[in-house]
């Protein structure tokens, strides 16, 4: 026989799905009715009775059930034995929709995407951390004899695109040199690494191209500097007006909050480690604005390469397992496709 400690967290559990499911407060009588927990409606009532007394559980009105409060999600969540695994289709699905992308933006803009639809929250995905990228190739193209674009591709996939005024015309003969100083500077490099080879390289070139490097080479090195405002896509946003109840006088408070994106990224904060979930439940979040909501987040990379996090914000009444589950998939899946590109 369960032991009475086991059989509270039954009911809790009972109490967490209804709730998760109706967005009604759950009563003893529907808990008896609907789960098999093998004991009678008095006993049910004492354990919602001793379950108040530990703060996992509220009454939000006379004469109303009870819903789990932040206290009794963590536990919830600290309880599951394991995230529930995807289906077979599941995965695949995942799989084709991310692997047809077709550059950075793209698996960003579908990671977003598929993750919001996944579990009808907010998805963010942060953009890999460029001071973990290397260099992959630079490339150096014409545009005008006076006017040069450089494109820089990192090893993530990432494309950045510049342009150089050079106040001089330059032949076709000096590109191709400059193209050739430029890679052998910096590709396998990291990105920090090549900012410090990118800052010598005027003083190390011949006399007719030191004008063009140091115009090119001021211009390379705002690229390689992290641009932390630059780094994250949200989507699904919409996803939290279908759920006003959960947000009593603080949905604009949370809308905003989303807005700005020191606030997301400090979400995803946590989210250094891609072999575990991360779950931010209410209160445990520290923006004000974000206490009416949980955060669910992993990290993203490859080989023990954290490049990024990526996670979902919505109500503390959510389904944990499933969106758990999803956001370690797409994580997987996006660590994947971004180290093999």
């Amino acid at each position: 026989m369960a032991s009475a400690e086991e059989r509270r967290f039954e009911v809790l559990r009972a109490i967490v799905a209804d709730f998760v499911s109706t967005k009604e407060p759950v009563g003893s009588k529907a808990l008896v009715e609907q789960h098999d927990l093998g004991v009678s409606s008095a006993t049910v009532r004492n354990d919602m009775a001793a379950l108040e007394e530990e703060g996992l559980i509220v009454q939000p009105h006379t004469s109303a059930g009870r819903i789990p409060t932040d206290k009794g999600y963590r536990l919830f969540v600290d309880r599951l034995n394991e995230v529930k695994p995807l289906t077979t289709a599941e995965r695949r699905a995942i799989r084709n929709f991310l692997e047809g992308a077709l550059d950075l933006e793209d698996v960003m803009r579908r990671s977003v995407r598929l993750l919001a639809q996944l579990t009808q929250q907010v998805a963010v995905v942060q953009y890999p951390t460029l001071t973990r990228s290397t260099v992959r190739h630079i490339e150096v193209v014409a545009i005008t004899p006076a006017r040069l674009m450089l494109v820089l591709i990192t090893d993530t996939g990432r494309v950045d695109q510049r342009m150089v005024d050079l106040g001089d015309v330059i032949s076709d003969e000096d590109v191709a040199r400059l193209r050739n100083v430029l890679n052998s500077a910096m590709v396998e490099q990291r990105l920090p690494d090549a900012s410090a080879a990118v800052a010598e390289l005027p003083d190390q070139a011949p006399p007719e191209l030191r004008d063009v490097l140091v115009r090119v080479c001021s211009v390379l090195i705002e690229s390689l500097v992290e641009h932390p405002e630059e780094r994250m896509m949200l989507g699904g946003t919409p996803n939290l007006t279908r759920n006003v109840a959960d947000f009593p006088n603080s949905l604009r408070q949370v809308m905003e909050a989303l807005e700005e994106q020191v606030v997301v990224l400090k979400l995803l904060a946590a989210a250094r480690d891609s072999s575990t979930v991360q779950v931010s439940i209410g209160m445990e979040n520290e923006a004000l604005e974000m206490q009416t909501t949980s955060v669910i987040s992993t990290g993203y990379g490859s080989d023990g390469m954290v490049l990024g996090g990526l996670g979902v914000v919505g109500p503390t009444r959510m389904d944990y397992p499933g969106t758990m589950a999803a956001v370690r998939a797409v994580a997987a899946y996006v660590g994947e496709i971004l180290v093999g590109r």
